[in-house]
């Protein structure tokens, strides 16, 4: 759950906090069932049903004088094997707490419904795990969290929702939503009229870790290995999510098609794994090596692109985000602009692999130290993390203030939504756009 300042606390237009609230159709729905018989109950549920399937869900809707916010209810049509049903929201939920988090039964019929009170601008993905177990869910508390928890290991997409987003190390999307405010992203998906740019994925010698490392390369439309102006140039943590699965290549053409960035080229290399994934990212030496001499100098050797920093973008997000701040704290001749989304300033040196909460932050953040205790890079900065995201939002206000007191050109964003590719697919598009365009 984010940390909210005290006054926001106050104020209605900035309180992002999920509060459970009964929705209007489904409170309509149980007024309607009110004394019914078993045939008009049978009939008002296949009518709520049939309303919802012309819908799609979660069913959004106003919430009389709160303008600000909109009733968000997740449902789930269950049938006698149902025990219960479990919503996975990205950070909207209380991992520790997974009971409060438990759709409840519209008595006398198969409607499952779990109703949120969220403000109208947040955007995220979710997932739903049903409970057919043959015994009763457990009363005690400690035994229904350790059921809930390996319960969610069989979380699915909400079936009556058409909206996905792949999901990282797993073949099972998670559905997408998204309130009226949310922010547009109208760069996400692809425009047929658009022409493509190329995308391809190569073999790059990485010595400084050990071997060689699959890489997504992406070239503008009209664009080739030689014979044009070099092309300024971003390299991308992650690329196997957001090449392979998300196609990041088609929200990049539809930026260029209209002007919004200048042709561009992406370099993007595989995180692999897990386990290589925490291993390389962070604040890793051998990785920011590989990045700045290796990978930049195999691209340009085969590919039209610039060398100049001011004109060289390094972006990742979570671990990813720490590797571009590092990178550019550690090699600005390389990389003088930095778009690092939603850093897990969490991370310091030292950390042994991580099974279970993040560790705790005494004091600035390791990352935060690193940047105040030498002297200005130059190196341009851009933040933006989400109001979900717990005590990660404090550690990158402070970043923020850390750098703008330095001295660094630096700009900061909040989302209202979690650690979540949802929001960052547009949040992405956005920074690079301000980058390449300052």
């Amino acid at each position: 759950m984010p940390v909210i300042p005290a006054p926001a606390l106050r104020d209605p237009r900035h309180d992002v906090r999920p509060v459970r609230v009964t929705g209007p159709r489904v409170a309509r729905l149980v007024a309607q069932l009110a004394g019914a018989d078993d045939q008009r109950r049978a009939a008002l549920t296949e009518a709520f049903w049939a309303e919802v399937e012309s819908l799609g869900t979660p069913l959004v809707e106003e919430l009389e004088d709160e303008p600000g916010h909109r009733a968000v209810t997740f449902l789930w049509r269950g049938h006698r094997a149902t025990r219960q049903v479990l919503l996975c929201a990205n950070r909207i939920i209380d991992r520790e707490h997974l009971a409060g988090s438990l759709l409840e039964r519209v008595p006398g019929t198969d409607v499952w419904q779990l109703g949120l009170r969220l403000r109208a601008d947040h955007r995220g993905t979710y997932r739903m795990a049903a409970d057919i177990s043959p015994k009763e869910p457990p009363a005690q508390p400690g035994e229904l969290q350790q059921l809930l928890h390996s319960l969610t290991a069989h979380a699915a997409p909400d079936p009556l929702n058409p909206l996905s987003l792949p999901t990282r190390w797993s073949p099972i999307a998670a559905s997408l939503f998204a309130l009226p405010n949310a922010p547009a992203q109208p760069w996400t998906t692809r425009r047929t009229a658009a022409p493509a740019g190329r995308v391809e994925r190569h073999r790059v010698p990485a010595p400084s870790l050990g071997g060689d490392r699959d890489t997504w390369i992406y070239l503008p439309p009209g664009h080739h290995t030689g014979g044009t102006a070099p092309l300024p140039v971003l390299v991308l943590s992650d690329g196997d999510m957001w090449f392979g699965r998300l196609r990041f290549g088609h929200t990049l053409d539809a930026l260029i098609a209209d002007g919004t960035l200048p042709p561009l080229a992406v370099l993007a290399p595989d995180a692999v794994d897990r386990h290589t994934r925490w291993r390389e990212l962070g604040a890793r030496d051998a990785f920011v090596t590989f990045l700045a001499d290796e990978l930049l100098p195999w691209a340009a050797g085969r590919l039209p692109l610039t060398t100049d920093p001011r004109r060289t973008v390094v972006a990742g997000q979570s671990l990813g985000a720490i590797t571009a701040l590092y990178a550019g704290c550690l090699r600005p001749d390389r990389f003088g602009r930095v778009l690092a989304q939603s850093p897990s300033l969490w991370w310091r040196p030292g950390l042994p692999a991580l099974s279970g909460p993040k560790p705790p932050v005494f004091g600035a953040p390791w990352l935060v130290s690193r940047f105040t205790g030498v002297a200005p890079r130059p190196v341009t900065v851009h933040l933006d993390v989400g109001l979900h995201e717990g005590s990660m939002v404090d550690h990158s206000r402070l970043l923020h203030e850390a750098l703008r007191k330095k001295g660094y050109p630096v700009t900061y964003d909040e989302f209202n939504g979690g650690h979540d590719y949802a929001c960052w697919h547009g949040a992405l598009a956005d920074g690079l756009v301000r980058l390449f365009g300052a």
